[in-house]
């Protein structure tokens, strides 16, 4: 009788070790977390997202200080499930886009969904209103980014949500229904479902917006750039420079 051999079957979970710029994020989220649970005050007051703390005390940064303050000590899930969703969703967009591309996507959105936040809590209806005054911290704003990207450029693969397994596409257009109904009937609840939206809509206009309006805004912040290196080495402007009327 001739014997017959099988390979071992393996099971993973997860997309494998940590790349360097997800490790990165996840370090310094802890750190900001740790401190967070040290003097939850302070950190919140100054380094969480508060509305009018950027308009009226001029607390600029704010908008990016905000994604590495979670929840103290008690609130552990918090941190847990972003640095998780960090881990399973940003590794493989780090292989694909390298760690540069990687770390600008991150905070394109993470901040991008501060600033919506911001914006809508300034709108003069009742529903904003309570936002204007209350504080929001914690990186899902940015992880909300993460999940689009996934979903468009992963749309088949499996995500368990709850027991059951569904397409990384269904799994985000769920995820997002719950916030925005979260959004428009529990405003008070603690959660800002608006970062979490807001996070998802700037990762889709960064990812698959209109081309020439991606073009328009690298071409600004390379202008601006240029500008500030003329300035540097007093370098001083000349002839015309029509971006409209360039083939590109």
């Amino acid at each position: 009788m001739r014997s017959r051999s099988y390979a071992p079957t393996s099971y993973s979970i997860g997309p494998g070790p940590l790349t360097p710029a997800v490790r990165a994020i996840v370090i310094a989220t802890v750190a900001g977390w740790v401190l967070t649970s040290a003097m939850p005050a302070t950190m919140i007051e100054w380094f969480g997202l508060t509305p009018a703390d950027v308009i009226e005390r001029g607390r600029i940064w704010q908008p990016i200080t905000y994604l590495f303050i979670h929840d103290p000590l008690p609130g552990l899930f918090h941190i847990l499930f972003n640095m998780l969703a960090a881990w399973m969703f940003g590794v493989d967009l780090e292989r694909r886009w390298g760690s540069v591309g990687f770390v600008k996507y991150y905070f394109v959105t993470g901040i991008g969904a501060g600033l919506i936040a911001l914006m809508v809590s300034l709108l003069p209806l009742d529903l904003a209103r309570p936002s204007y005054g209350a504080a929001t911290i914690g990186a899902s704003g940015a992880i909300y980014g993460l999940l689009l990207a996934y979903a468009l450029f992963f749309p088949h693969r499996q995500i368990i949500f709850i027991i059951f397994p569904l397409p990384a596409r269904i799994f985000v257009l769920l995820i997002a229904a719950i916030a925005l109904l979260g959004a428009v009937s529990a405003p008070g609840s603690g959660v800002s479902h608006v970062a979490h939206l807001g996070g998802a809509l700037v990762g889709w206009l960064y990812l698959k917006g209109p081309t020439d309006l991606r073009l328009d805004l690298k071409y600004r912040l390379t202008k601006w750039r240029m500008a500030r290196l003329r300035k540097k080495f007093d370098v001083h402007d000349g002839g015309r420079d029509d971006w409209r009327n360039r083939i590109h």
